[in-house]
């Protein structure tokens, strides 16, 4: 029998952890803090956040992957008349559609982006700078980077092709996102893996092959290599609650620059006490600029969709969230150049900055498949149909 350790309980290392136990393997995943989850915990107590606005992407393959395997869950459906209250900032002004050379831009049909390009320069050739830097800041809701027109076009092109798609593919499992990492760890109890929890690893095993699934930054340490880095994004996240009032906007999307603000309570009123709406912006942000830049900007969203707001806070949370946003491709660069998966004498990262593709938490998922086939010495294709 196959012998694997996973070092990190997020998503990727319980996907890893699943699946090789699936595959027959006897597992051991060690996470350092006392739960599971890593960025897809749920906060406890009245208000129910995350650590950024989290969604499943429905057209991922970590979307059929859970739900083969009953792992979904209840889902918390947007109502019609709340996803008509969806709020563009354009110009200063909040109106209820975008440029229309914005669609166009993000149509299936559109050409190709290229990976060399930037995606400022590309949009602006095929539909004008205007269209093209209201796109780019779209884009941040996927993208978590306080530049998105200076990024590789291909990169943001996928991102805004999937951010704007109809029927929408951002699912939101009831009760956050805690609820389908409990479903996970529950999946692997039954199969078997051992879970410790409050164990920091320093040393690598030399015993079994080992799935690192941590951020890249404690990878770096752990495995003593300067060269896991990648760029990533740098985003104020602002939760707060407010009082309900009939007839607040779903979410605002800054066309003038990147940002979002979602009231999540919109889907799921379980995440907010009764009579209480919660919000989340992130709002990314330069690496040397203060947390006071992204929050006074979520502010000036605020004042435009939420009429009021001020006078209804009954709580309220800022963080930063530096790196921890996943992989952002520069131009000339594409996933194939991160840090590559197989790192060699039985070491293979999972996370969402290393060489695999997808949006957002894919790329995890996908690194998680990729590191379990290699350890197991399978194709990825037999694993998937596991």
């Amino acid at each position: 029998m196959h012998r694997i350790t996973v070092i990190g309980g997020g998503f990727a290392g319980l996907t890893a952890a699943v699946t090789a136990a699936e595959a027959g393997a006897k597992v051991t995943v060690y996470e350092a803090h006392h739960t599971l989850g890593g960025r897809a915990r749920t906060a406890e107590g009245p208000y129910r956040t995350n650590e950024g606005p989290h969604a499943l992407y429905s057209a991922g393959p970590h979307w059929a992957w859970l739900r083969q395997r009953d792992l979904l869950g209840p889902l918390a459906p947007l109502p019609p008349l709340e996803a008509a209250r969806l709020r563009f900032r354009h110009h200063g002004v909040l109106r209820r559609t975008p440029p229309l050379a914005l669609l166009k831009l993000a149509r299936r049909g559109a050409r190709q982006a290229p990976v060399d390009g930037d995606f400022l320069s590309w949009a602006t050739r095929q539909a004008g700078e205007e269209a093209a830097r209201a796109a780019a800041h779209y884009s941040a809701v996927a993208v978590f980077h306080h530049d998105p027109g200076a990024l590789s076009a291909a990169f943001v092109q996928e991102r805004l092709r999937r951010a704007t798609r109809v029927p929408p593919e951002a699912h939101y499992p009831r009760g956050g996102w805690a609820s389908v990492i409990d479903r996970m760890a529950a999946r692997a109890w039954n199969l078997g893996v051992r879970v410790e929890t409050l164990s920091r690893v320093d040393t690598l095993p030399t015993d079994t092959p080992v799935v690192v699934a941590t951020s890249l930054d404690s990878a770096r340490r752990l495995l003593g290599d300067d060269s896991l880095t990648w760029t990533g994004g740098r985003t104020v996240l602002v939760d707060l609650a407010l009082r309900t009032r009939r007839g607040d906007a779903f979410a605002v999307a800054d066309l003038d620059a990147p940002g979002w603000i979602e009231r999540f309570t919109a889907q799921d009123r379980t995440l907010a006490p009764a009579g209480e709406q919660l919000l989340q912006g992130q709002i990314p942000i330069p690496p040397h600029a203060s947390r006071s830049a992204g929050t006074d900007r979520a502010d000036d969203l605020l004042d435009l969709a939420f009429e009021g707001w001020r006078s209804r806070v009954t709580w309220r949370r800022e963080a930063v969230a530096n790196g921890r946003t996943g992989a952002v491709d520069l131009p000339g660069t594409s996933w194939r150049d991160r840090p590559a998966v197989d790192r060699g004498d039985g070491v293979y990262l999972a996370g969402d900055q290393v060489a695999a593709p997808g949006v957002l938490s894919e790329v995890s998922f996908n690194s998680a498949l990729t590191a379990v086939s290699l350890a197991l010495g399978r194709r990825s294709l037999d694993l998937r149909r596991a």
